[in-house]
């Protein structure tokens, strides 16, 4: 009775997303987590076979690192952000559109979805511009300068029409984050940037971050903590606070981001822990942070 019980509770859920378009964003460790991304393949599966519309956009950052490093390349990073030179940028075409968009189809086909891995690059989906040099500070020095970060994009448009013609054909895009400019130049992109331009282009129902944390918690480490729903304003309180800090920051400007470009709803979820997301979506407790309006 208890499964029938699961079944009834989801039912509202199932009938309530039919037809709707989500976004998924899956962090770097969590595609490079072969169990992790073994159970998100699962869910995924149910989600699109109950109709729902999926399109995963995917970061890399810590496979890129291992590579470089492999290659005797040293990572450079200015402020959490990797400073991509002609080599590095070898480096995140490599891992970003080729191996982890290939382990990730592989992932899904297991669960039987025919997904089509695309870059950026993929009919004009993200237009893009390497950023200008800018004023941060020198993490070898501690001096405030000047700092070029090479091949690195910065997103002055987006074209989802690709996205919505595979989607609509039963497809699941799976899209790496690199763009180019007017001329072509490959431009690495941060993948949460690319995740958020995407889901309001898309005017995304639902925008799901799946990363290794449960949410926002009130006190760090703490996951009895979790706050299960948040609104913008509730986030840059807690963020002045301190009680938000590190890297969760970029994840929660991420989201009001995407609540202030259109999209009703966003959630951050642990994929580290199975199948989060179907708790999240077809249960009254869910299973991480909710970020709306109200």
């Amino acid at each position: 009775m208890k499964k029938v019980d699961v079944l009834m509770q989801a039912l509202p859920y199932l009938r309530k997303h039919r037809g709707k378009t989500f976004l998924v964003k899956i962090g770097g460790a969590l595609a490079d987590d072969k169990a992790a991304l073994a159970a998100m393949a699962q869910d995924f599966a149910l989600l699109h076979n109950v109709g729902i519309r999926l399109t995963i956009v995917h970061g890399g950052g810590p496979q890129a690192t291992e590579l470089s490093t492999r290659l005797g390349l040293e990572p450079r990073f200015v402020e959490g952000r990797r400073i991509t030179d002609e080599h590095t940028l070898e480096v995140t075409k490599m891992v970003f559109a080729g191996k982890i968009s290939i382990d990730m189809l592989g992932a899904l086909r297991a669960e039987g979805l025919e997904a089509v891995g695309l870059s950026g690059l993929s009919g004009g989906l993200i237009h893009a511009k390497r950023r200008a040099p800018t004023r941060m500070k020198d993490p070898a020095t501690g001096e405030v300068r000047e700092i070029d970060m090479g091949h690195v994009g910065d997103i002055v448009g987006v074209d989802s029409g690709i996205l919505r013609v595979l989607m609509d054909a039963g497809y699941v895009p799976v899209v790496s984050p690199l763009g180019a400019d007017e001329k072509g130049n490959v431009l690495n992109i941060n993948a949460d940037t690319v995740a958020t331009a995407l889901a309001c282009d898309l005017k995304a129902d639902k925008f799901l971050f799946m990363t290794d944390v449960d949410g926002v918690l009130r006190k760090k480490d703490d996951p009895k903590s979790l706050i299960s729903r948040i609104t913008p304003e509730q986030i840059q309180r807690l963020v002045k606070r301190g009680v938000i800090s590190g890297g969760m920051i970029p994840k929660v400007k991420a989201c009001t981001d995407a609540i202030e470009g259109g999209v009703e709803r966003v959630h951050i979820l642990n994929g580290e822990k199975p199948h989060t997301l179907l708790v999240e979506l077809f249960t009254k407790t869910g299973a991480g942070t909710l970020v709306s309006k109200s």
